[in-house]
């Protein structure tokens, strides 16, 4: 048997709504109630207004009816529109389409309503690291870190290039997509090429290049990868130049070389938005048997260069003989000057033996002496 007539107590920071077969019929404060139901077809129910979401899956109805009007605020989004709210001056959530009813009076509720077809989330209070875990479940967040850039497509298109910072995203309206970037000086190894130069001799070089991105959009739609690119580039490049010389000349004319492959390395770069920075023949590499071969020939050289320089160095010896010949030979007195420097010597060694030879030797050393 059903009780006739029930009892209710709501509290100051209640409210109570009064619903008859399914329909928000009264609404209730705080206070002692009596409730007539003698067939049981009403039901109340006590709502905590402390927390100022009222849910309810007929709530639609219950905001038609207009007994809630002067009692809660409300905010119906469509598919394209967002909501950020604000509970007692600090943020609180992000809601997504849908209808949403809150209490009025004991909390300070603040709904601020955002256009979602424009794909990027900016806004200037909710810049702060404690709310993006909140954003999570709406928004895509990427961050461009420092000497770095974003290339930004939305729907596939090219939008802009992002500096460094964080970026947000709204989900399901558009599929916006960020390539981040190095900005810095990147080193490009190209190594272990195979070349063979115009006089059919093979050999294996090993190049290096600096290069950095000047131009991040084109470094990401000119090619699939801008570094790799440039490695080809580099490779053709090093074929071309060196490939339509001879050995010898490659030798020696190296600067010339690494100067004509900058000049075309750099002009393709361009085009892929990178700068190339230096580039350089860090090895070459010879096969055994041409190691051997110029290491004869230098051996050669080396031995003939040494020679000439000895003969260089006979002749001139000869010359000063030649030459000190004639002047003793025109001046007597410097003739005796050198004897006695000669004598002087042999004195100081202790020993003097004379060999007597022409009768005109062994005068003059008599006189000498």
């Amino acid at each position: 048997m059903f009780k006739m007539l029930n009892r209710y107590l709501i509290r100051s920071f209640e409210t109570g709504l009064l619903f008859k077969d399914g329909d928000l019929v009264r609404v209730l404060d705080a206070g002692r109630h009596w409730i007539f139901d003698p067939l049981n077809r009403r039901d109340l129910r006590i709502y905590n207004r402390r927390d100022p979401w009222l849910i309810e899956e007929q709530l639609d109805l219950m905001i038609k009816s207009g007994l809630l009007d002067d009692r809660i605020g409300y905010i119906d989004l469509k598919d394209h529109q967002r909501a950020l709210v604000w509970i007692d001056g600090r943020f609180d959530r992000f809601l997504t389409p849908g209808l949403y009813a809150w209490w009025k009076d004991l909390k300070d509720v603040r709904v601020e309503l955002v256009d979602a077809r424009n794909p990027r989330f900016n806004h200037q209070e909710l810049i702060l690291q404690d709310y993006w875990p909140k954003a999570n479940a709406v928004l895509d967040i990427c961050t461009v870190e420092r000497n770095h850039a974003g290339v930004l497509f939305i729907d596939g298109r090219y939008i802009e290039t992002l500096t460094p910072g964080r970026y947000a995203f709204w989900r399901g309206e558009a599929t916006a997509k960020m390539v981040e970037v190095d900005l810095r000086e990147q080193l490009l190894d190209v190594a272990g090429q195979d070349i063979m130069t115009a006089d059919k001799v093979s050999l294996r070089l090993n190049a290096v290049v600096t290069y950095s991105v000047v131009d991040a959009q084109r470094a990401v739609t000119s090619s699939e990868s801008a570094s790799q690119a440039l490695y080809r580039e580099v490779q053709l490049a090093l074929r071309a130049v060196i490939g339509s010389r001879e050995l010898d000349t490659f030798l020696s004319d190296k600067e010339e070389i690494v100067q004509e492959l900058s000049d075309l390395v750099r002009s393709r770069a361009e085009t892929l938005g990178l700068n190339v920075d230096s580039l350089g023949i860090r090895d070459v590499i010879l096969p055994g048997e041409m190691k051997d071969l110029m290491n004869r020939v230098t051996e050669a050289k080396k031995a003939a260069e040494a020679n000439l320089i000895s003969r260089r160095e006979e002749t001139a010896a000869m010359r000063s003989q030649a030459n000190t010949a004639k002047l003793l030979d025109n001046n007597p007195a410097l003739m005796r000057m050198k004897e006695l420097e000669v004598l002087e010597k042999i004195a100081a060694s202790g020993q003097l033996n004379v060999i007597l030879g022409e009768q005109g030797l062994s005068d003059r050393i008599m006189k000498l002496l």
